[in-house]
């Protein structure tokens, strides 16, 4: 493998041990403190032990730390421009002393590697709060992070080595994103590798996801169904565990020495890798100050688009004056998949489109979650039950109703009402109503939940798969008193009961709700048949009136 790049520093590192050695610190962890690895730690942890962070032999100190952070340099003087530290409460970093052993686990309690930690300490920049506790040393691993999926696609570095050692690929420029690649992105990686000269390395990113991104299972399928448009024998598709940083410039050159790593003489700067570096020239700016030390081709790759007259995709500011240029948004995209409408083929090869409307059904076949919120009295459980009624004669869908009385005595019966019981029973509900609807099922919620913040976390948690419907039903206070059947609210005024919603504790209104609803002005059937007007216009349920 002589005519491979050199990995960073000289030497693939694998901080995997052997299986006696594996054996032994299983045994001996039994007394160790253990930490259970965030999604972006376990990404940090495997590429550290199969050598995608070469030369780094673990978690940084604070020496290398600062250097990095200040430097862009490990304490050795290698160049290396992003910090790669393991995070911690202070409680456990507190317990720790150099010399001591950390066992790191997943999400399961599955040991996979241990950190000999030579210090903890904590940065001095940003707030208190904001501050978290940090250890730093060298690791030892077990086993890498286990994955069951897409294992043809999850080589390691030395693995992706050898094979481009008997492909006889001698340049390959590393394509890395996180969306799915169209035609556009399929003629940039063409550009890329007719620029470099090179093969290309698609190297989607399926690190830690944030709020809206699409799911790695889709994005991967639109990878595979990609690869059969490029030539033969001159792509190859391999996952990329990476946590972006959001880094600015210094994210593509810490992205040049991965890819590095990996084998790659090259990697494409295109624009969302430029977007989420804060701007190509920048970013391409600093490689060329660091060109020689980093090792590594940065190609740029213009952003493109599709000139109907010429039917092709061309730089954008190339587009002929006058053409007509076509463009679909990534909300376009969306919308489009919602309401199961045609994917142009200008945009998007079939298969991709074919992957994308499979796991993105048209709204009238997705699950959704209708959420309720308001006072007590106010007539959230009528206006839910008239909802179910509804619903179930509508059909098409399984049908749950979560009220706040049922889940008070099903599943937080042993919650009290102060504020921290009060958002453990809404994401309880939160998290049950995201499982009907990713199931394709309707869940009707109908708890007070009175916090802004706990209903925001809820939205986030349904509409990672289906959709959210959150209806403000807004009844006058006064006339919630009036219909207390309870006697609560002459309880609370008189401070017999602590913590009521809107008499000693505070409902703070929705500035996001979908519905708003006054009962006091609507009938039950009224104000069901709002949401229901309002599901139909979104595309939820059929105007022949199935669900």
């Amino acid at each position: 493998m002589d005519h491979l790049i050199e990995p960073h520093g000289g030497t693939l590192v694998n901080l995997l041990v052997d299986g006696g050695r594996a054996a032994e610190l299983r045994a001996a962890s039994r007394d160790w403190p253990s930490w259970s690895l965030t999604p972006r730690q376990l990404c940090d942890l495997e590429l550290l032990l199969n050598g995608g962070f070469s030369p780094l032999q673990g978690f940084m100190t604070r020496g290398d730390y600062e250097s990095v952070r200040d430097d862009m340099r490990l304490r050795s003087g290698l160049l290396w421009p992003v910090p790669v530290t393991l995070d911690l409460t202070e409680d456990v970093a507190r317990e720790l002393r150099p010399g001591a052993c950390l066992a790191l686990r997943d999400g399961e309690g599955f040991m996979l590697a241990v950190l000999h930690v030579e210090e903890t300490w904590r940065p001095e920049l940003g707030l208190e709060e904001s501050r978290p506790w940090r250890a730093g040393g060298r690791v030892e691993g077990i086993q890498l992070p286990i994955h069951y999926d897409f294992r043809a696609e999850r080589a390691t570095p030395g693995e992706l080595r050898k094979e481009f050692a008997r492909m006889g690929w001698r340049r390959v420029v590393a394509f890395a994103t996180e969306s799915p690649m169209h035609r556009a992105q399929h003629e940039m990686a063409l550009c890329a590798a007719k620029l470099a000269q090179a093969n290309v390395l698609i190297q989607p990113l399926v690190g830690q996801a944030e709020t809206g991104d699409l799911e790695h299972y889709t994005r991967v399928h639109c990878y595979q169904a990609l690869l059969a448009h490029f030539p033969q024998h001159t792509a190859r598709l391999a996952v990329l565990p990476l946590a972006m940083r959001r880094a600015g410039p210094r994210e593509v050159l810490w992205h040049a020495l991965v890819h590095k790593n990996h084998g790659c003489t090259h990697i494409a700067v295109a624009p969302d890798l430029a977007a989420a570096s804060g701007g190509a020239a920048a970013a391409l700016e600093l490689a060329r100050r660091h060109a020689a030390e980093l090792g590594v081709g940065v190609v740029p790759v213009e952003d493109l688009v599709y000139v109907e007259d010429l039917d092709a995709y061309v730089p954008a500011g190339e587009a002929p004056r006058g053409a007509r240029v076509l463009h679909l948004s990534d909300a376009d995209l969306r919308l489009r998949l919602a309401e199961g409408r045609d994917i142009p083929e200008w945009f998007t090869f079939p298969e991709v489109a074919a992957v994308l409307r499979h796991s993105h059904p048209p709204r009238r076949r997705q699950g959704f979650t209708v959420f309720l919120t308001g006072l007590s009295g106010a007539g959230k459980s009528t206006v839910a039950n008239v909802l179910l009624v509804k619903f179930l004669e509508m059909g098409g869908r399984p049908v749950t109703l979560l009220d706040g009385d049922i889940v008070r005595r099903h599943l937080s019966s042993e919650l009290g009402f102060s504020r921290e019981h009060r958002d453990i029973n809404i994401r309880r509900i939160g998290f049950v109503a995201a499982e009907i609807t990713k199931n394709g099922g309707i869940a009707i919620c109908a708890p007070i939940a009175p916090y802004a913040q706990v209903r925001r976390e809820v939205r986030q948690m349904v509409e990672r798969g289906g959709g959210f419907i959150l209806v403000h039903v807004r009844t006058p206070l006064e006339v919630c008193e009036q219909r207390d059947r309870k006697g609560l609210y002459a309880k609370a005024r008189a401070g017999l009961v602590k913590e009521f919603t809107g008499i000693s504790d505070p409902y703070e209104e929705p500035e996001d709700a979908d519905v708003v609803l006054d009962t006091s002005e609507l009938t039950p059937e009224q104000a069901a048949q709002e949401v229901l007007l309002h599901l139909e216009r979104q595309g939820y349920v059929g105007v022949d009136g199935a669900a």
